[in-house]
């Protein structure tokens, strides 16, 4: 048993100033706003910083210097590690777009490794990115493997892996719409990603199960013109559609502040999930690096707090860690520290369906808690109640 006490606690009502939270078998078993009697329990002193639920990231491909398609059971272990040291509690192991074997390589890597990952952040099942996407949308996605949704592909990827939690596709594409049907039928969460759609493509999208838009802005088409007429894209689509959810790379890098500012003011906390997108360079020094498998993939170069492809044209990846994420939106785009954490905690665990375990200081809840200063520098990550990182 656990006791946390001398903090102020960021719950789902607001902030409780010197408050304190009970832990037991790896659940959180109480949580009060003053010093709570509990002589059995080890005491664990916020020093007066914020007691927050641990950020869960639902689309992260590495950091630390690995891949998660390096299909390494060190690579997945040392970039949960890595960015639990950020304040992640919970990520989603992310792909590329590649050939099926190296998808399935994948998938089975995940399932040796999650098993293993004591000092970690929980690997919670995999986000697959690709490779059903529009050509013209590709960013830095291989286009050597991109391709329309098959059928006899996705269903034996599906066959191979329980593991499969979300999976991104662009829904244009000739069978993405019986796609998207499939992965519902099978409690998959589908995404829309690396796409040109026009705003009637992405209703008949969302009517199938395409609830949550990838990376806002960064793949995605926005008003175009077609036979001189203008359409509106999937950006303008996803803010006119009240229900759909929408990630966002809040590294003050991918987005300025005035976009940042205006997706918060369109759909609000509620709906939109702060995402790292990290690549394996992500708590690395800045430099040359590799996008996807360390032997196979793309070479890029890391500056300016972000991954470039080499000619420096366009971004390609995200190096940010969670805490950074949190930092961006409170700073760069005005919003409270509340608003900041629930879009990193409680967003997330909501799209992900796994809001019964996760997302927010509630009694019952995993004891999955970071404790962090007024600049979000970390100083402690717990996960089910093991601390996993502390910062002497």
């Amino acid at each position: 048993m656990i006791k946390i006490r001398n903090g102020r606690l960021i719950t789902p009502e607001g902030i409780v100033p010197n408050g304190s939270v009970l832990v037991k078998d790896g659940i959180i078993s109480e949580i009060a706003g003053f010093d709570m009697d509990s002589p059995e329990a080890v005491i664990l002193d916020a020093g007066g910083r914020y007691i927050s639920p641990g950020f869960i990231d639902i689309h992260v491909h590495g950091g630390g210097g690995y891949d998660f398609m390096d299909n390494t059971i060190d690579a997945f272990l040392e970039i949960a590690k890595t960015h639990a040291r950020f304040g992640t509690t919970a990520l989603y192991p992310t792909t590329l777009t590649g050939p099926t074997e190296d998808i399935v390589r994948t998938l089975e890597t995940f399932e040796k490794a999650a098993p293993l990952n004591e000092s970690g952040a929980q690997l919670m099942g995999v986000h697959l990115e690709g490779p059903y996407f529009a050509m013209s949308q590709r960013g830095a996605q291989d286009p050597k493997w991109i391709r329309d949704p098959d059928p006899k592909e996705y269903e034996y990827i599906v066959s191979r892996s329980n593991s499969i939690r979300r999976w991104s596709a662009a829904p244009e594409l000739e069978g993405a719409i019986p796609f998207a049907r499939y992965l519902k039928s099978k409690g998959i969460l589908v995404s829309l990603a690396h796409t040109d759609a026009i705003y009637e493509e992405v209703i008949e999208a969302f009517e199938n199960g395409y609830t949550l838009a990838t990376h806002l802005y960064s793949g995605m088409s926005g008003v175009t013109r077609r036979n001189a007429f203008r359409y509106a894209g999937v950006i303008e689509s996803a803010f006119i559609i009240d229900e759909m959810d929408v990630e966002v790379i809040a590294d003050g890098v991918h987005l300025p502040a005035p976009l940042l500012k205006l997706i918060f003011k369109i759909k609000g906390p509620d709906k939109i999930a702060l995402i790292t997108d990290a690549m394996r360079a992500a708590g690395m020094p800045p430099g040359e690096s590799v996008i996807g498998n360390i032997h196979t993939g793309l070479k890029v170069i890391v500056e300016d707090g972000v991954s470039k492809l080499p000619d420096r044209s366009s971004f390609a990846g995200s190096v940010a860690t969670a805490d950074r994420l949190v930092r961006t939106m409170i700073h760069m785009a005005g919003v409270s520290l509340t608003d900041a954490v629930r879009m990193i905690t409680q967003t997330p665990a909501s799209i992900m369906n796994i809001s019964d375990q996760k997302g927010s200081l509630t009694v019952g809840k995993d004891a999955d808690i970071v404790i962090f200063d007024e600049n979000i520098s970390i100083h402690t990550t717990m996960v089910k109640g093991k601390i996993i990182y502390q910062n002497s």
